[in-house]
């Protein structure tokens, strides 16, 4: 069964960081891309970052490009994103998510919510 755990949210100051985890297991981590999304309040899912599983190479949302990264570590099973800069509107539930054999998987979120 595949599962993915998320971890590390909080509340934050505006200007501050965080940094999240998401623990994977049920599959071979290695194989997949591997992604975070989040939900704010009232809205739907917005895509935020992916790492690719051939070459790691990422891509970032234009809301959080030069503020976030995006990182894994396949020996460990372990997706991370590193926010930083952290502004009011980040604020939302954040999710990792991977997509194998057209199914998607999305861990149950953790909170970060950043004060003005």
């Amino acid at each position: 069964e595949v599962q993915l755990v998320e971890s590390g949210g909080g509340l934050v100051q505006s200007g501050g960081s965080l940094k999240l985890s998401c623990a994977a297991s049920g599959f071979t981590f290695s194989n997949y891309d591997m992604s975070w999304v989040r939900q704010a309040p009232g809205k739907g899912l917005e895509w935020v970052s992916t790492i690719y599983n051939s070459v790691g190479s990422t891509r970032y949302a234009d809301s959080v490009k030069g503020r976030f990264t995006i990182s894994r570590d396949n020996a460990k099973s372990m997706l991370y994103l590193q926010m930083d800069s952290l502004k009011p509107e980040d604020t939302a539930v954040y999710h990792c998510k991977t997509t194998r054999f057209g199914r998607t998987t999305l861990g149950q979120g953790t909170q970060v919510t950043v004060s003005s």
